[in-house]
């Protein structure tokens, strides 16, 4: 749903300028100036410890800036501050649930606190239940539920009330495979048919890439880099391994016509990534035919390790 201010252009859901976060000598959130816009599927990744959840808690009012300023659903966000919190459904860290009530009372709790009514059928309790799986669980306590159905409760809490903006943070741990699965096409098809807007964070890069539009990378309270998750194959890197019966010529052959092998043969030119049939040729015509011609490609886990990496060094 598209925020307006007046007859303005719509503004981001959220907005966080120049926002950081200390606790005496430490910093936790360290500048970080970002926004996500309605409908968008905003991942921020992050080692533990990264800031993730400082950042989230800041969104949510929970704790209040040391310098700069959040904004969420057209509003600044301050703690204590309510307005916006009927339209944003969220959880963060530990899912917390009434141990003694089963999963339906809970539910109920959460309904009749954001005063949702029963009706029409089926109520927005019985709907949330049977939408994220608990309906065999609907009559158990939360204390007897394994962790990726306290997981799922959790979600289900944040769900009830049909929000426009979803501020998760790791919603799908504890989930097993399938669980994780079901629970990301759940958040793509609120985006896309629903509008809503997600804002999550996870460390689980494979996932985040197949669910989110954009993507946010924090290290030590800073945000290294954002990118449309739709261009991250371009930022993957790219070589070719050669491996032939003697490297040694071969690396010699290489080195003298061009190219600029690693003492392993392996290849970072963007010629020769593109080409490897003319490297073929070549290593041929010279006695030293190849027995491998291979690229490959980093994979998101080393992506995300020389980003983060070339900001420790």
């Amino acid at each position: 749903m598209t925020v307006k201010i007046g007859q303005s252009e719509p503004v981001p859901v959220i907005e966080v300028v120049n926002a950081s976060k200390r606790y005496g000598d430490v910093v936790a959130v360290d500048g970080v100036s970002l926004q996500v816009q309605a409908g968008q599927i905003y991942a921020l990744l992050g080692l533990n410890g990264a800031g993730k959840t400082t950042l989230i808690r800041m969104l949510l009012g929970m704790i209040t800036p040391t310098e700069g300023s959040v904004s969420v659903l057209g509003a600044r966000v301050s703690r204590g501050e309510r307005a916006a919190w009927g339209r944003t459904g969220y959880l963060v860290e530990a899912p917390a649930a009434y141990p003694e009530l089963t999963v339906r009372e809970n539910l109920e709790v959460v309904r009749r606190l954001r005063r949702l009514p029963t009706r029409p059928a089926p109520g927005p309790v019985d709907a949330i239940i049977e939408r994220l799986s608990l309906t065999s669980y609907a009559d158990r306590r939360a204390q007897a539920l394994s962790m990726g159905n306290l997981q799922r409760l959790a979600l289900a809490k944040a769900l009830v009330h049909a929000p426009e903006l979803l501020i998760l943070d790791e919603p799908v741990n504890g989930l097993d495979p399938a669980g994780v699965v079901e629970i990301r096409a759940l958040l793509a098809d609120l985006a896309r048919e629903h509008g809503t807007t997600v804002l999550l964070s996870s460390h689980l890069l494979t996932e985040v890439a197949r669910l989110a539009t954009r993507i946010g990378i924090l290290h030590h309270g800073r945000l290294l880099q954002e990118l449309a998750a739709s261009g991250l194959d371009q930022q993957l890197r790219r070589r070719l391994r050669v491996a032939t019966r003697d490297d040694t010529k071969a690396h010699h052959v290489l080195s003298t016509r061009g190219y600029h092998p690693a003492s392993d043969l392996v290849l970072t030119d963007d010629h020769a990534i593109e080409h490897p049939e003319q490297v073929a040729t070549v290593l041929v015509k010279c006695g030293v035919p190849p027995v491998q011609l291979l690229v490959e490609e980093e994979d998101l886990e080393t992506y995300f390790l020389r980003v983060v990496g070339a900001d420790n060094a």
